[in-house]
């Protein structure tokens, strides 16, 4: 093998290793596995149809997915878990107690990880890939509801 060749390979294969550590930093989060073993184990937001994840925590902050926001409403997310209230108006009896339950189960997710001495404070992000996964375009760039 010329020098080149030998120069160009090493090279090469220093940029595949930097990435590939790259990507593994950004992967190997234990402390976010952790928190969702805790929300998984709790009874309450285990029998949900969604469930609430913690996506990352940095500086004592904890970001969840959610699944509506301003762009996205609770309406359509709960006619997808909870098909009878498909098509009712926003004051019904049956929307009415569906939406207090995503909120209860939000409120309860949040809680159990504000509760953790490593985190000051939560914040929302939509979850566009469950979304996706139930036949709802979600808009990048909406501001998940709290």
């Amino acid at each position: 093998m010329d020098s080149f060749t030998r120069n160009y390979s090493i090279v090469l294969a220093l940029i595949v290793l930097v990435l590939l550590a790259w990507w593994a930093s950004s992967v190997w989060q234990p402390r976010v596995w952790e928190l969702n073993e805790m929300l998984e184990a709790d009874p309450q937001l285990s029998d949900y149809p969604y469930q609430f994840r913690v996506v990352d925590v940095e500086q004592g902050t904890a970001t969840l997915s959610t699944p509506r926001s301003f762009k996205v409403p609770a309406m359509r997310f709960l006619e997808i878990i909870e098909p009878g209230v498909a098509g009712k108006a926003q004051d019904d009896p049956a929307m009415l107690a569906a939406q207090q339950d995503l909120i209860d189960h939000q409120k309860r997710a949040q809680g159990l990880v504000l509760a953790q001495p490593d985190v000051e404070r939560v914040d929302w992000e939509l979850d566009v890939k469950w979304l996706a996964a139930h036949g709802v375009h979600a808009p990048v760039g909406g501001q998940p509801g709290q």
